[in-house]
């Protein structure tokens, strides 16, 4: 990662120490890789999904995928805040997101909402992570923002772990 101290085109300015915004900037890059990857298994599987509660799941997909989507740009954003650079390409969101692809022809509805589900709970995860490093920063924006992401990956789980109870 180069520099963020650099001058350059790019360079933002900011009061939080350099090697605290490198972290958070490092952590919330993942974070924003994961999204884009997730939104796009989310769509996936809205686009793919079948069965007698068809109607029902398709909807919720859809929901939380526009839910997902809408967090990319304020996270991206806050890496710019920072001072650093942010995803670039589909390559670089390949390298780093912890969300696994799923080019299956079929996945029936129970297994994929279980898929999404574990992987809304690691998302909660690596955003905790990305908040103790930006606690350990002193910066309270970015752990404000990820609180509320928190939040809704959370409700996201519960109603994929609702969905799935017999």
């Amino acid at each position: 990662m180069k520099a963020i101290n650099q001058i350059d085109e790019l360079d933002t300015p900011s009061d939080l120490k350099e090697k605290g915004r490198e972290k958070v900037a490092e952590a919330v890059n993942g974070l924003v890789a994961d999204a884009f990857a997730l939104y796009v298994k989310t769509k996936n599987f809205h686009w793919h999904m079948s069965g007698k509660h068809f109607r029902d799941y398709h909807l919720l997909l859809d929901e939380q995928a526009d839910q997902i989507f809408a967090t990319i740009d304020p996270l991206a954003e806050r890496v710019r805040k920072l001072g650093a650079n942010t995803i670039r390409s589909i390559a670089h969101i390949a390298q780093l997101q912890h969300v696994k692809d799923n080019d299956e022809d079929f996945v029936s509805a129970q297994d994929m909402l279980k898929e999404l589900e574990a992987e809304n709970r690691k998302m909660t995860k690596h955003m905790r992570e990305a908040h103790k490093i930006a606690d350990d920063a002193d910066d309270v924006a970015t752990a404000s923002l990820l609180e509320v992401y928190i939040d809704e990956t959370e409700r996201r789980t519960w109603f994929l772990f609702e969905t799935t109870r017999d």
